[in-house]
Order: structure tokens, then C-alpha cells, then sequence
């Protein structure tokens, strides 16, 4: 799909297309998957594309899929089921639900809290440290992929090309600790039999949401663009999705732990250059760049799964024609300019 989408049924239907490399992972992992957390930006599409694999992988009669979310918000759940998704209503910090779960060999998951930490940090660690160790429980002879940040990094030079999965963590601020805190949670999970991979993903974006949105909203507006955080890694939410599911295979009693993100190094100045001159507008700056930012090197992503596949120019084109066109957006702000971890 090379022309940007012209509505979110298209785009969305593009999220959740999986490749070869994507079927070949569930046909490796044969049996039910449940997505805990299915509700937030990527959820219904990430259960959608495991749904649409699942058919691929397994032919005319294949597994089921588990979307599992309170659902504050019933699109979602409507698109979920209108797939063949089978959604289920939980909240997973209550130990009577998490216990009444469907079974399933494979999990993906990706419940969490960022936003709000500062106003309601005991709320935030409950979400990401006590939920995470109810559903290891509860699924502690399953293949569990879970979703955690490259924020559990500290800010690295720019020039260096950002953290690897060796470097030791250094969160910073109560929502990269409590993030620390779940992979801790699934760590100890594994060390008592439970396959584990760790995703530690940094800014996936689709057109309504995400840096490159940010950024495209800064520009029309008028608005100045803060430069403190002058670099950024991104990535399609339909490359994050895939890599998701892709990582499957990979889950291990020794928790296989992988960045998932764009292999660019992006000056922030220099992509809201380009979605300036997309959108006619000139950008406005504030700030000065300083020399560290939240980056992470996909060396060992490229290795094992390989590179994403859309390009930068391609998201930029998209994201400039979705925004001057005025089609719909989340208003969920990435806050990417954040640099002491308050969210």
C-alpha cells in the first residue's frame, strides 16, 4: 500500500495485514491467543493481524483470538468482533477476572498506564507492576510476549545511536521505574518456567497518533516545536504490531529482550523541516538540542527480525496529507519532549 489511506477503516485494515514472516511465527505457535490490554491505540489492531495470521497459518479452520480490555470506549470492541476478534470484558486488576480468563498457549501483553503517572503514580504501579504479576500467573504455562518501553534506558548520546538490550537500566521518573518493575514481574516468571520475550518499543506511530503527528499539528498550527529532545526513533504501528506477534517464537525461560523501534537516529528539526515543507508551512523552534535523548539501537531486532518496513518518507507524506486534511486524530500527545520521565 504505497497511497495514504483516506479513512480509518482503510487504515486500520493496513495495521493489521500481516507478512509472511508474521504467519510463519504462529504457525511455530500453534493454539489460542489472548491480547490482555486490547483496548488502548495499537490493541485492536495488533488482535486483528494476529486473527488475519492465524487464518493464514492455519487454513480454513483457524484458532481463536482473545481480545481482553475493559473497553471504556465500545468502538473498539465492535471493529474487534466485526473481524471475528472475540472480545472479552476484564479488569485486570481484579484477581477474580484475571483467574476467569480463557485459556491459551500464546499471550500478548499490553496493558499499562503512562499518562496520568504524576497525578496518580500508585495507580500507575498497580497497572504496570501488580497487574503484569496477576496475569503471569494466571498464564504461567503460556508463551507470553509483553509490552515494555525504551524508557527503562537512560537518555544516551545521540551520536552513539541509543541503548542496547545489554546496557544496564536506568529508568527515570516512577513511570519508566514502574516499567522496570514489570519486566522484573515477567523476569521472575520466567525463572520459574514461563517463556518470556520482552518488547521494548519506542514511539510507534500511525496517522492519528504519534511523533510524527505531534510534530505535523506543531507545524500547521503555528505552534513552536521544542528541541530539548532534538532526536527520536520511530516506527509504523503496523512494523511494532507485527514484530509483536513475530516474537513469539522467541519467548524463553531466559526472557529473550528486544527493541523494537525505527534503526534512524531522527532530528527532530529536521522532520518537522520536511512535514513543513509538505504542509507549506515553515516551522517555529524552541529550545536547543542537547545531546542525549530516549534512543535505542536495533541491531539486534534487524538480526532476528528484520528491518521495518515502511519507510520514513512514506510516514512523513502520510502523516502530512492525513493532518492537512483534517482527518480524524486520537488528541492523545506523545509528550516526547519530556526528558525528566514525567508523564
Amino acid at each position: 500500500m504505497t497511497a495514504c489511506p483516506r479513512d480509518e477503516d482503510e487504515l486500520d485494515a493496513g495495521l493489521a495485514a500481516p507478512r509472511d514472516r508474521t504467519v510463519a511465527a504462529l504457525r511455530d505457535c500453534p493454539g489460542d491467543l489472548v491480547v490482555l490490554g486490547a483496548g488502548g491505540k495499537m490493541g485492536p489492531t495488533l488482535a486483528r493481524l494476529a486473527l488475519a495470521a492465524a487464518r493464514r497459518a492455519d487454513g480454513p479452520r483457524p484458532r481463536r483470538v482473545f481480545a481482553v480490555s475493559r473497553f471504556s470506549s465500545p468502538h473498539p470492541e465492535r471493529t474487534l468482533r466485526a473481524a471475528g476478534v472475540e472480545t472479552v470484558r476484564a479488569d485486570l486488576l481484579d484477581p477474580g477476572a484475571v483467574a476467569a480468563l480463557p485459556e491459551a498457549p500464546n499471550v500478548i501483553f499490553m496493558a499499562g498506564q503512562k499518562f496520568g503517572t504524576a497525578d496518580a503514580p500508585a495507580r500507575t504501579w498497580m497497572m504496570n507492576v501488580v497487574v503484569p504479576a496477576l496475569c503471569a500467573g494466571r498464564y504461567k504455562t503460556s508463551r507470553i510476549v509483553a509490552f515494555s518501553t525504551g524508557n527503562v534506558y537512560p537518555l544516551t548520546p545521540a551520536a552513539r545511536g541509543g541503548a542496547a538490550e545489554t546496557d544496564p537500566p536506568a529508568p527515570t521518573g516512577e513511570y519508566a521505574w514502574s516499567c522496570l518493575g514489570r519486566e522484573r514481574v515477567f523476569e521472575h516468571a520466567a525463572h520459574g518456567g514461563t517463556p518470556v520475550a520482552l518488547m521494548r518499543l519506542n514511539y510507534a506511530i500511525d496517522l492519528r497518533y504519534g511523533v510524527l503527528t505531534d510534530l505535523a499539528l506543531r507545524v500547521s498550527r503555528g505552534d513552536p516545536v521544542p528541541l530539548a529532545m532534538g532526536h527520536v526513533n520511530v516506527i509504523w504501528q503496523g512494523d511494532a504490531n507485527r514484530a509483536a506477534l513475530e516474537l513469539l517464537p522467541h519467548a524463553a525461560t531466559t526472557p529473550f529482550v528486544l527493541n523494537v523501534t525505527g534503526p534512524q537516529t531522527l532530528a527532530v528539526r529536521t522532520l518537522a523541516a520536511e512535514l513543513g515543507r509538505r504542509l507549506g508551512r515553515a516551522p517555529r523552534f524552541e529550545g536547543v538540542e542537547q545531546p542525549d535523548a530516549l534512543l535505542s539501537d536495533t541491531s539486534r531486532m534487524a538480526a532476528t527480525l528484520g528491518p521495518p518496513e515502511m519507510p520514513l518518507d512514506r510516514m512523513l507524506d502520510w502523516v502530512a496529507e492525513w493532518v492537512r486534511e483534517g482527518r480524524p486524530l486520537l488528541d492523545r500527545p506523545t509528550h516526547f519532549e519530556v526528558r525528566d520521565g514525567a508523564f
